[in-house]
């Protein structure tokens, strides 16, 4: 039965589950005493909420601790074991799949490196499904007993009724690809189990909002700075986070050619591709054969070397255009979010570290209005490389918390592509 509001009977228990579960999970252990403040239900509302939950097997006892001479109050904790995640960052260098348990706690992970074509799309559907059945097994969990696979990806996300997630990856070569169809056609889990796919910057973002750098922040943006650079932006208005398309801003009319195909995107100065590429047309000493990553190492070392030897001035010019580039690029965040913290994340963001900060930190706030620029801090991210694969976890994680703890309905079915039903062919079975 609805009331005034709309609202049935099973909504309303459905929003009491997850408002004690999310208050559990993020400052328990609690006590039922402390529970009813937290929450704002009443005594009773959370006694039979804390039952249906225990009964379920999502809230355990964590131990008991002292009243004001009362009783001992028994603490609660969400239990870990009751619920499974997977993680998948499909990154510019590799594809990583991790399995989480409730807390978040790592259980198993796989990567595979990505070659030069790495980006072809057999190739990526293969390896997470791959990945999502080896960490499986490497844990001996039933693929039933996950909540979901969450997958953060390059490129724009469209949710679609007929189709499911697509894929708008115009830097890749990705063109309206319907990942989650393809993924579900032979796929390694149950209907029961869904994928949840959106933009690798956006899970980043959550994953830093959530247990990073972010937490207790009202408004903050987190760049995404690897091969490329993108953004999540997170205000109040938009607390899951939005992904923001920052690295193809124009930057200087008539610049680089960007990997998107247009002029003078941040992107084409300020990403780890361009930066590499900018050192080897100013004939830097670049290693031959080389990953992105690896290259970018030698160049930071070429730069910035141990005592007594002769810094490499090219490297280290290139370096330092990238930092007022990312910088510039920075402050029109600033200008226009007007952000508590910006936080930089990626492969890249965190090799850079702590020697590239200051000087990407000076230009954001020479090139941006002042009144907003003496507001904003700028930091790296906490979660290190692993933060992409957090952030995806955490889509199922937040779906299971929506559901008030209930797992989710089967799956719909989408139709996979005539072009693309080899790929259910050549699936594991």
């Amino acid at each position: 039965m609805a009331g005034r509001n709309g609202r049935t009977v099973r909504d309303l228990r459905r929003a009491n589950r997850t408002a004690v579960l999310q208050r559990l999970y993020f400052d328990g252990p609690l006590s039922r005493f402390e529970l009813g403040p937290a929450t704002g239900l009443s005594s009773g509302s959370v006694s039979n909420v804390v039952a249906d939950l225990v009964a379920d097997g999502l809230v355990e006892d964590a131990g008991s601790v002292d009243s004001d001479g009362g009783r001992p109050r028994t603490l609660l904790r969400v239990a870990p074991a009751s619920g499974h995640m997977i993680g998948v960052d499909v990154g510019e260098t590799r594809v990583r799949v991790e399995l989480f348990d409730l807390t978040l706690t790592e259980l198993a992970r796989v990567e595979r490196p990505l070659a030069p074509q790495r980006y072809d799309v057999d190739v990526i559907v293969g390896h997470i499904r791959e990945g999502v059945a080896e960490v499986l097994a490497a844990a001996g969990l039933p693929p039933e007993r996950l909540l979901g696979a969450g997958i953060g990806v390059p490129g724009i996300v469209e949710h679609t009724a007929d189709r499911g997630a697509v894929v708008h990856g115009q830097t890749i070569g990705w063109d309206a690809v319907p990942l989650e169809a393809l993924l579900r056609a032979g796929s390694p889990l149950p209907d029961t189990v869904p994928y949840l796919i959106d933009n690798g910057a956006k899970t980043l973002g959550q994953a830093e909002m959530w247990f990073g750098a972010g937490r207790g922040a009202r408004n903050a943006v987190v760049v995404l700075f690897g091969s490329g650079v993108g953004a999540s932006l997170v205000t109040p208005e938009v607390e899951q986070g939005r992904a923001v398309e920052w690295g193809h801003l124009t930057v200087r009319v008539r610049g680089r050619r960007c990997r998107c195909g247009a002029l003078g995107c941040l992107e084409a100065y300020a990403g780890a591709e361009s930066l590499l590429a900018r050192w080897r047309e100013e004939d830097g000493r670049v290693p031959e054969g080389t990953d992105e990553e690896t290259a970018l190492t030698a160049m930071l070392a070429a730069a910035y070397p141990a005592d007594g030897e002769a810094a490499d001035p090219v490297a280290l010019a290139v370096l330092e255009e990238t930092a007022e580039y990312l910088g510039a690029g920075l402050s029109d965040l600033i200008n226009l979010f007007q952000p508590e913290r910006i936080l930089i994340g990626g492969w890249a963001g965190l090799q850079l570290g702590t020697r590239f900060l200051p000087a990407v930190r000076r230009h954001a706030v020479s090139y941006a209005l002042r009144h907003p620029a003496q507001k904003v801090t700028v930091d790296l991210g906490r979660l290190g490389p692993d933060a992409v694969t957090v952030g995806a976890a955490i889509l199922p994680l937040a779906d299971f918390f929506a559901r008030g703890g209930r797992r989710p309905e089967p799956a719909p079915q989408y139709p996979v592509p005539a072009w693309r039903t080899a790929l259910e062919e050549r699936a594991p079975h």
